[in-house]
């Protein structure tokens, strides 16, 4: 007997991938925005921190992320352990056979502009103080922004945002001073291993405004490559003379 699609498509059990299954109410704008607010934590992982190591290679970045991954497994480990269900609108999102408390979402944000802030403010170089509170506030609007969009788009209950929110902001708090007092302490000798030396890898937030130290150490060394051409250039001419 003939199958058709639809006898297919119930006989084989499928199961999303949760951290890039957004869906919205068909014609709700709003809904479509909040969406894509709700993957800004795949953004920020996937390519925030990958590109960063890329081009950058900071310690503190790579302690960063990796308090991310801590983050997420104690969430996944609570989830299971709460095994609290999402609201009734899951079926309809196709989450039901997923754990909501606490919000992995929320939790992940919370914990990103928690460490972000702790990291600007006491860590981090500013040539001027407006750029130092600009920088440690712009994390949290969209931090809000995510929250409210995983009740919005019912994946998640009020409470089951706040506890995540409320765990994140614990978490990134205790790494932020477990990195700062504790790791930070070491990151001299960790530049001078021998695999840091290979890829690179080095600390700059001792650094007051790195992004002006390296734009004044490149042009001196422009420089310094012109005049050393021109040296040479000159030698050169005298003796052939």
């Amino acid at each position: 007997m003939d199958l058709d699609s639809e006898d297919i498509a119930e006989s084989i059990a499928l199961k999303a991938v949760s951290l890039t299954h957004v869906r919205y109410a068909k014609g709700d704008l709003l809904g479509h925005a909040l969406s894509w607010f709700s993957l800004l934590p795949v953004f920020i992982g996937l390519g925030g921190f990958t590109s960063h190591f890329i081009f950058r290679r900071e310690l503190q970045a790579i302690f960063f992320g990796l308090g991310l991954i801590v983050n997420e497994v104690i969430n996944q480990i609570i989830k299971e352990l709460a095994h609290e269900a999402r609201p009734l609108t899951c079926k309809a999102l196709e989450m039901c056979d997923s754990n909501g408390w606490p919000s992995s979402h929320s939790q992940y944000m919370c914990f990103f502009s928690m460490y972000c802030t702790l990291l600007v403010t006491r860590r981090l170089h500013f040539t001027d103080e407006f750029r130092r509170v600009f920088v440690a506030l712009l994390p949290w609007p969209f931090a809000l922004t995510v929250m409210y969009s995983r009740v919005y788009l019912g994946y998640h209950t009020t409470a089951q945002i706040i506890a995540g929110g409320s765990l994140g902001l614990l978490l990134g708090s205790g790494w932020f001073f477990l990195m700062d007092i504790i790791v930070s302490p070491w990151f001299p000798w960790l530049e001078d291993t021998s695999i840091c030396q290979y890829l690179r890898i080095k600390d700059s937030s001792h650094i007051p405004d790195v992004i002006g130290f390296e734009y004044r150490n490149s042009r001196v060394a422009r420089r310094n490559l012109q005049n050393n051409a021109t040296s040479k250039s000159s030698s050169e001419k005298l003796s052939q003379d």
